[in-house]
């Protein structure tokens, strides 16, 4: 199976302040702010929206190929993803940038203040699948559009409509920066769509488009609404599944783990709820972990605490082959 995983890779620094940041905002001088915060400890994570679908993937046993544009600090990166099953070999470095940072100081009470470099990313726009695939895209089974560039992300879904390849359209974190009007060209002809509860209500009102129009538009429109699980809409059908049990919870990269999961489910055929309930336990693994690529399974592992909550009549078995293989 040939799948593209494009979009974000960035590497993430965590620090965590061991106060109250709105203990050091003076209200009458807030149009002179210069503030300091020394930190306790600080984390550096692999991190990035494509990075992270195709690192979980990965573990389920796919190959992804992720497409992305990295700096010159990318080689370590490349080893991790790479040891993990993660083709790199369409990632383009730039060696003249870094790799895009997000740099985000937590306080005591998950108040965040946060930075993001795009470095390389910045220039995705001029990273086309043409290019990266030296012109052979008939055998391409999947694209996922994943936040990006906001030029690259529309550049990459008029490719897939240009030559009929399958795509997944995932705007997430780039829905407050696209317009409606770069919405509704990006989405049109997405074999499925995946955001959150809130993403989609934003989508609507930026894009006049209600709930039952976008489920109209897409094939497979999927709401992701955290520990209440995900809603699948297609052909006229409504499907919940439910939150898979986590031990702890932090959310961060929840999300992109469950796309993985789904989006294998969708190249293996399997039902969409199925497909759902294995995203669902990979955002569960992520989810118990801090950072987006700290969580790890063997197929052996995930198969065994999928079937303590779902009867999935030996689909996954098919994990266990292309582990082997």
């Amino acid at each position: 199976m040939n799948v593209i995983a494009t979009g974000s890779i960035a590497y993430d620094y965590l620090m965590r302040f061991p106060g109250k940041f709105r203990d050091h905002f003076i209200a009458e001088q807030l149009h002179q702010v210069s503030l300091s915060f020394l930190v306790d400890d600080m984390t550096k994570h692999w991190g990035g929206v494509a990075a992270n679908i195709a690192y979980t993937m990965a573990l389920l046993g796919m190959r992804p190929k992720l497409m992305g544009t990295a700096g010159r600090d990318f080689p370590d990166y490349r080893m991790w993803l790479e040891s993990v099953g993660v083709d790199c070999s369409i990632v383009k470095q730039i060696d003249e940038v870094f790799t895009a940072s997000f740099f985000c100081n937590t306080d005591v009470e998950n108040n965040q203040i946060a930075s993001f470099y795009a470095g390389a990313m910045s220039l995705a726009s001029q990273y086309s699948l043409k290019d990266a695939l030296n012109g052979q895209m008939d055998n391409v089974d999947m694209v996922i559009i994943s936040p990006n560039d906001p030029k690259a992300m529309s550049n990459l879904a008029e490719e897939c409509r240009q030559h009929h390849i399958r795509f997944i359209y995932d705007p997430s974190q780039q829905v407050p920066r696209l317009s409606g009007e770069e919405l509704r060209r990006d989405m049109d002809g997405a074999h499925a769509m995946i955001v959150n509860a809130y993403e989609a209500e934003v989508i609507s009102q930026k894009t006049g488009l209600s709930l039952d129009d976008l489920r109209d538009m897409i094939d497979i429109l999927v709401i992701t609404r955290g520990k209440h699980g995900s809603t699948i809409y297609t052909n006229g059908h409504v499907t919940d599944v439910k939150a898979f049990p986590a031990v702890n919870n932090d959310p961060t990269g929840g999300g992109d783990a469950f796309r993985a999961g789904f989006v294998t489910g969708l190249l293996h055929n399997w039902s969409l709820e199925l497909a759902a309930q294995v995203g669902s336990l990979c955002a569960s693994y992520c989810i118990e972990q801090i950072g987006t690529q700290s969580h790890k399974f063997t197929i052996g592992e995930f198969i065994g605490r999928f079937r303590t909550e779902y009867d999935d009549n030996g689909a996954l078995d098919v994990l266990l082959s292309l582990a082997k293989s």
